[in-house]
């Protein structure tokens, strides 16, 4: 079983960067793959980028690629999402989730995670 508590939304200007974290309890954190989800109202949570269990692999939406840098302390049991040149297409509440194990190919879809925070908002102003 695994708990996750993001933290670090807020209210920022287009052009501005922020990063959100996760923090994580329970056991084997390190072993899962996890996640960043976003979602706004009357859409489906659509997937942002997510990370292998040990930081080796990476993966990224083509919407935040080269903008959002997705990194996982294990020590702490926190994984973050720093996000830069925001604009306000990025509003959107931001989930983290978490699964044991999950084939490449499967990273972006929500359905396949087992464990979700309850989200940050994040909203970009122009």
């Amino acid at each position: 079983q695994v708990q996750l508590v993001e933290s670090g939304g807020g209210l920022v200007q287009a052009g501005d960067s922020l990063r959100v974290s996760c923090a994580a309890s329970g056991r084997a954190f390190s072993s899962y793959t996890l996640g960043w989800f976003r979602q706004t109202p009357g859409k489906e949570r659509e997937f942002a980028a997510a990370i292998s269990w040990n930081g080796g692999s990476t993966y990224y939406a083509d919407s935040v690629k080269g903008r959002f840098t997705i990194s996982r302390d294990n020590a702490k049991k926190t994984v973050y999402l720093q996000m830069n040149t925001l604009t306000p297409e990025d509003t959107a509440v931001y989930y983290c989730a978490a699964v044991q194990s999950l084939p490449d190919t499967l990273v972006s879809r929500p359905d396949k995670y087992d464990y979700w925070g309850q989200g940050t908002q994040v909203t970009v102003s122009s």
